[in-house]
């Protein structure tokens, strides 16, 4: 059995200057051990080289740790860029983007790119990793959302066996938010909903949302460190919640109500936030239980 001193050393070969304390990691280590974490990266994470670098390189040291990460990234800002850069004009309904024909191509396309950068940026670490993707190996199967909205789908069924497969043999499964129905049309899926429908069926212990903002924010605009379900369910009536922010706390909801521990939104932007979160005392951003 190693001892404490030995696990200290070990981890203070790879562990960030500017990481969480180093007393606090090992009773987390305990916690956390082989537990299934599910990541959602989006927001700036996807566009800013120095950000994308600290999410990898915190996804690597989780693995390193004996955690088991599974990566769900969102592709908003670059899918943004590229409509904007091919002048196709998109609206929004309730945080969610209208996708026709054209968008949906779009969409694909950026999504793949993006999945094999992360794919190979964790491989480069040192990591094994491995690309789910509608064009590959779909796992998630989708019906439509509604009419007004096209090619969004909502999830009806996971195909989780080929993930736990992966995860068996110790590579780091990156899934892109897209799904099929069953007539093998591509589907668009918001990546936070797409995030907790894995993070339900894989029954994951946490599920970490990464965005661009601290977290949920009160009428007073004061950051909300801890809240239940049901009261986070009250802020989104009374409108303190809104835009953007609704499908991410939905998926939050749902989440917790079926299965998986805890949810957290945090800052993406902020160094290290995902191992404040789950290997400090104080966390960060906005954890959300049943």
């Amino acid at each position: 059995m190693p001892t404490t001193e030995n696990i200290n050393n070990k981890i203070k070969e790879f562990w960030p200057k500017d990481g969480p304390a180093n007393n606090e990691i090992e009773k987390y280590i305990k916690k956390y051990s082989k537990e299934k974490i599910v990541i959602k990266c989006g927001g700036r994470v996807l566009l800013d080289p120095d950000l994308f670098n600290n999410f990898t390189n915190d996804v690597v040291i989780l693995k390193k740790l004996g955690l088991t990460p599974v990566v769900v990234h969102g592709g908003g800002p670059r899918i943004k860029k590229k409509l904007n850069e091919l002048k196709i004009e998109t609206k929004f309904i309730m945080g969610l983007r209208v996708t026709d024909e054209k968008v949906i191509k779009v969409v694909e396309e950026v999504m793949i790119e993006f999945n094999k950068e992360i794919v190979a940026a964790l491989e480069k670490k040192g990591c094994q990793s491995k690309s789910i993707t509608i064009k590959e190996n779909s796992s998630i199967y989708v019906e439509q959302k509604n009419k007004v909205l096209g090619y969004v789908g909502k999830p009806t069924k996971i195909d989780d066996k080929l993930i736990k497969k992966l995860i068996k043999e110790e590579f780091i499964p990156v899934i892109s938010p897209m799904g099929l129905d069953e007539k093998n049309q591509a589907y668009n899926i918001n990546a936070d909903t797409a995030a907790g429908a894995l993070a339900k069926s894989l029954k994951s212990r946490r599920l970490i949302l990464m965005t661009d903002v601290e977290g949920v924010y009160d009428k007073e605009k004061k950051l909300i460190s801890e809240i239940k379900a049901a009261e986070a369910e009250k802020l989104i009536y009374d409108e303190t919640i809104s835009e953007g922010m609704i499908p991410k706390i939905r998926t939050c909801i749902d989440s917790v109500n079926n299965g998986v521990r805890a949810v957290v939104i945090l800052d993406g932007r902020k160094p290290h936030s995902i191992l404040f979160e789950l290997f400090s005392d104080k966390g960060s951003g906005t954890l959300i239980r049943k």
